[in-house]
């Protein structure tokens, strides 16, 4: 799959969150320094603030981060992070390499120490999609007045959508803990989800859905519930982020140490492949580039990992051409 890989950048801490500004540079979010910085596609990293509020705490702290697609205009940046009792989303204005103060646009997300979710993607529709945690109660997944293990969607300003399906920013639910998302050119979006001990999940998100969680782990076949179009074994992935290129879903996999490449031409799941199989340890975050690389971070200083020389990086892969 990789025609070339290379370092962008090096000496990062815990990268969680990463998104393309207009300029083709990136915003890094670091999760346990609760940095936020700006790496250019020469590989320069500056510090351009620190999110005030951030309590890190063992898969908490400062998460997702995402660009809003009206950000010439009105220079908004947001972040998911884990604060003292909750999870929340807020937006910031950034604008000559400096953020502002944080404007709270959704809160109440149930946090622990682990199943935080934490991942932000703007879609199609111009709403900001969430990916949540169950904060390590299952319960919070089935039931549809919590904000813990499901999908959110919300507008920029953080109000409710009319055509959400429960009134509530809710837009799929019984998610164990979704770490990825990406829309495909035809506006689908994909999920990716740590299972428990047994599977691992590639979700196709269809509004007002159940996905199982407590009640299935994996493809279960359970009338009402919708099953994962791909499931993997923990110990080849572990899940992250996602993104989407060429009818492609790449996905970056924790424990498996890989990326992983799913076909899904018109919205049905090939056969994976996996490369970059254990050579540069974790792979957290994957996003495509402004000139059609991806970005992949290591993720190897997570306290889950074993830091090697120069970790946690940005690696820039360089994809063959189609055909």
């Amino acid at each position: 799959m990789p025609a070339r890989v290379s370092l962008v950048a090096s000496g990062l801490s815990v990268p969680w969150g990463l998104a393309f500004l207009p300029d083709g540079s990136a915003l890094v979010s670091e999760r346990n320094s609760a940095l936020i910085k700006r790496v250019t596609a020469e590989g320069r990293v500056t510090t351009v603030g620190q999110v005030p509020g951030v309590v890190p705490e063992g898969e908490g702290g400062l998460l997702g981060i995402a660009v809003a697609p009206t950000f010439g205009q009105d220079r908004w940046v947001y972040a998911y992070f884990s604060a003292a009792e909750d999870n929340r989303i807020v937006r910031m204005r950034y604008a000559g390499d400096d953020l502002g103060e944080p404007q709270v646009v959704l809160d109440g997300i149930p946090r622990s120490s682990i199943h935080n979710g934490g991942r932000l993607r703007f879609g199609p529709d111009g709403m900001l999609y969430a990916g949540t945690g169950d904060a390590a109660d299952g319960e919070n997944a089935a039931d549809r007045d919590s904000l813990g293990g499901k999908i959110l969607r919300i507008a920029p300003d953080g109000s409710v959508p009319e055509d959400n399906p429960f009134g509530t920013p809710v837009w799929s639910y019984g998610h164990r803990n979704v770490q990825g998302l990406a829309f495909d050119a035809d506006g689908r979006l994909w999920a990716s989800e740590f299972g428990q001990e047994t599977w691992d999940e590639l979700n196709l998100i269809e509004r007002g859905a159940d996905y199982g969680w407590p009640a299935a782990e994996g493809r279960a076949g359970i009338d009402g519930l919708v099953d994962p179009v791909r499931q993997w074994s923990p110990a080849v992935a572990s899940p992250s982020g996602v993104t989407w290129i060429r009818d492609t879903v790449l996905m970056g996999a924790l424990r498996g140490s890989r990326l992983w490449a799913i076909p899904v031409p018109g919205g049905e799941a090939a056969e994976p492949m996996d490369f970059l199989s254990g050579k540069y340890g974790r792979l957290r975050t994957v996003e495509v580039a402004p000139d059609g690389s991806l970005w992949v971070t290591t993720s190897n200083t997570d306290g889950y990992g074993d830091p090697r020389p120069g970790d946690d990086r940005i690696l820039r892969v360089t994809l063959r051409p189609a055909g």
